[in-house]
């Protein structure tokens, strides 16, 4: 029944990525709730949904011609900030991350909060944003790493920051900004999940389970939660978000 569990909530975070984000909101508390450690949770969670992030990154590639400059800048500090990322939560322990994780939900949840009502403002005035320059760049680049840590360590609401760091560089289409910031996930998760395997942190039978799921359900629940509508399942997310949060905060006292 435990696996079967984790298929759905792997399904359903697939489905829910391909129109609003936030699936790992789903994949990794239900981890949780199958008894697996934080870190290993977190760890597995990530490596089952690359293989999501890739097929999104993928769907967006003719959006990214002409776009080699703004890769580069995006890809380097992105390979290193998840590596990083995912050396420090291996570092920190269980005992501290499983302090930190009610937080880190809630602040996940924030920022998918917040992504909606960004995402209109950039496209209210992306036909107005301008390039700045080698300055500007050189501080995307920094921004991005820090973003990118933050990714391999936890990694749930990264997207909404790297749009607000497109927006700084003066990307004028959102499609092709789209493009990059699942390109930078694909580098981020990608690498972070290597660091993962590297350090034994993956729970392989489970990670491989959810991958199908996650895989599944961006193909076939898709079109069920474009029916639902973005609305609804951005309040679905939202809602177990922060029960899920205030849950694991009491279970911590």
């Amino acid at each position: 029944m435990g696996l079967l569990v984790l298929f759905l909530a792997a399904f359903l975070a697939g489905a829910i990525n391909s129109v609003a984000g936030g699936g790992t909101l789903l994949t990794f508390p239900s981890l949780l709730a199958f008894g697996v450690s934080p870190i290993a949770a977190n760890a597995t969670s990530t490596v089952a949904l690359v293989p999501g992030s890739l097929s999104a990154g993928w769907a967006y590639r003719g959006d990214l011609r002409g776009s080699g400059k703004t890769l580069l800048t995006f890809a380097l500090p992105s390979l290193v900030g998840g590596a990083l990322g995912a050396f420090a939560v291996d570092r920190v322990g269980d005992a501290t991350f499983a302090r930190l994780v009610p937080w880190l939900i809630f602040g996940a949840t924030a920022l998918f909060v917040v992504q909606a009502p960004v995402r209109a403002w950039l496209l209210s005035r992306i036909d107005r944003q301008r390039p700045s320059g080698r300055g500007a760049t050189i501080g995307v680049a920094l921004f991005q790493l820090v973003v990118a840590t933050y990714g391999g360590f936890f990694g749930a609401g990264m997207g909404i920051l790297m749009l607000a760091a497109l927006a700084m560089l003066g990307l004028e289409s959102i499609h092709r900004m789209n493009g990059v910031k699942n390109l930078a996930a694909v580098c981020i998760n990608g690498v972070a999940s290597v660091t993962f395997i590297a350090l034994g942190r993956v729970r392989w039978p489970l990670a491989l389970l959810m991958a199908v799921g996650a895989v599944l359900g961006g193909a076939l629940g898709a079109g069920f939660a474009k029916k639902l509508g973005e609305r609804r399942v951005r309040a679905l997310v939202v809602a177990i978000g922060v029960s899920i949060g205030l849950a694991m905060l009491v279970r911590g006292r």
